[in-house]
C-alpha cells in the first residue's frame, strides 16, 4: 500500500467511523428552547466525537495496514 492509497483508505475509514460515532451521547433539546429545532441535540459534543472517530479510524487503519502487508491473507499465487 503506497502513501496515497494509505491516506485514501484512512479517510474512507474515518468517514464511515464518523457516522458510527455521531449518534452517541445525543440528548434532545427541551421543547420550547428558543433557537433550537425540535430534533436538535442539546450539546452535540462534536470535538469529543471527532477525537473518538480519529482514534477508531486509526486503529482500524492499522489493522488494514497489517493485513495488507503481512502474508496471512494473500490472493497471489504461491
Amino acid at each position: 500500500m503506497g502513501w496515497l492509497t494509505g491516506i485514501v483508505v484512512y479517510l474512507l475509514i474515518w468517514w464511515v467511523s464518523l457516522f458510527m460515532v455521531l449518534p452517541l451521547w445525543v440528548t434532545p433539546s427541551q421543547p420550547g428552547d428558543p433557537g433550537f429545532a425540535a430534533g436538535a441535540p442539546r450539546q452535540p459534543l462534536l470535538w469529543r466525537k471527532l477525537a473518538l472517530t480519529t482514534g477508531i479510524a486509526a486503529v482500524i487503519w492499522l489493522v488494514v495496514f497489517v493485513l495488507v502487508h503481512e502474508p496471512w491473507i494473500s490472493f497471489r499465487a504461491a
